[in-house]
């Protein structure tokens, strides 16, 4: 099993109080994100660096949603103290019709959400359901577990989660 443990200020459980949920959203890092989301005209709040979105989570300001494969999270690895939802579902990856209702069931409207994928096309496609549903304050993480393929059409040598180090673990 490879094992990167988080700080002793990761999450236990990354929900926050709701009085704090304003302050939490006034964050630098959501404001740039959500500035340049509008410029480009996201269906969501905006886009997170790994390494941005690991600041979030160590300090308790967000969740991690990881949007993948049971089977991704399984053999490839998955973020301590993450929120499972798949966006797909089975061999074929067809969108998982309950995937807006899981989430409901997990997380409430206000929370700062980071949806996370293989490479960040599945997750920005959740934050953008999630939007749709009301949830206010959808983020997704760039780059997502492994990065982009590299010119060998392998993952994990440009970007990622993986890439830069940043707590994982796998069984």
């Amino acid at each position: 099993m490879v094992t990167m443990a988080l700080p002793s200020s990761a999450p236990q459980h990354a929900s926050l109080p709701a009085s704090q949920v304003g302050i939490a959203v006034r964050h630098p890092i959501l404001v740039r994100a959500r500035d340049a989301a509008a410029t480009e005209r996201l269906g969501y709040a905006g886009n997170l660096t790994p390494y941005e979105a690991f600041e979030l989570i160590s300090t308790r300001l967000a969740r991690l949603v990881d949007v993948r494969t049971p089977e991704e999270r399984k053999f490839v690895g998955y973020i301590p103290d993450s929120l499972h939802v798949a966006w797909m579902t089975g061999t074929a990856l067809l969108r998982n019709p309950r995937f807006v209702r899981e989430l409901e069931g997990k997380v409430l409207k206000d929370e700062i959400l980071l949806f996370l994928c293989r490479s960040g096309q599945r997750s920005a496609a959740a934050a953008e359901a999630a939007t749709r549903a009301q949830f206010k304050n959808a983020f997704r993480v760039d780059e997502g577990f492994e990065g982009d393929l590299d010119e060998r059409k392998q993952r994990g040598t440009k970007g990622g989660w993986r890439f830069y180090s940043l707590p994982w673990v796998q069984d």
